[in-house]
């Protein structure tokens, strides 16, 4: 039998394959998992286990920002507009978010 908790987690967590590596995605915040206005601006945390990474990423998503605003003479495939894959990967989840890294070089 499974656990309540595995059926229903308390915090926010994705199993990831991102590059063919298996990661973690979680957040600290119960909000994320029952209330949709809790997904304006939060914070996700990422750790791969693997030992390049010394420290769990801490990024901040903002779900309402203005996409817009970005540089229009770039194309989709320039240097500029190119994204890690795992933030393409949580635009699964939040479509057009932007993904600050808080100052650690995106990896991924």
């Amino acid at each position: 039998q499974v656990s309540p908790g595995l059926r229903t987690p308390r915090l926010p967590v994705w199993l990831c394959s991102v590059s063919g590596r298996h990661s973690v995605l979680f957040g600290t915040d119960s909000r994320l998992l029952s209330d949709w206005k809790s997904e304006r601006i939060f914070h996700l945390y990422f750790y791969t286990g693997q030992q390049e990474q010394t420290q769990t990423a801490h990024l901040t998503i903002d779900t309402h920002s203005h996409h817009w605003e970005e540089a229009q003479r770039e194309g989709p495939c320039s240097p500029g507009k190119r994204r890690p894959a795992l933030e393409m990967a949580i635009r699964t989840k939040w479509a057009g978010a932007t993904v600050s890294w808080n100052g650690t070089d995106p990896f991924f």
